[in-house]
C-alpha cells in the first residue's frame, strides 16, 4: 500500500470517530451528515488506491 493510501483511510477512520462523537454531544444534524459524507468519501479515495 502506498503513503496517500494509508493516509486516506487513517482520515476517514479517524473522521468516523468524529461523527460517533458528534451524535453522542447532540450536535446538530448538518455536520454529522457532512462530516460522515467526507468520512465516506476519503475511505472510499483510500479503498481505491490499493
Amino acid at each position: 500500500m502506498g503513503t496517500l493510501t494509508v493516509v486516506f483511510i487513517a482520515l476517514g477512520l479517524f473522521l468516523i470517530g468524529g461523527v460517533i462523537s458528534f451524535a453522542k454531544q447532540g450536535m446538530p444534524k448538518g455536520v454529522i451528515v457532512l462530516l460522515g459524507l467526507c468520512a465516506a468519501m476519503s475511505l472510499a479515495a483510500g479503498l481505491l488506491r490499493i
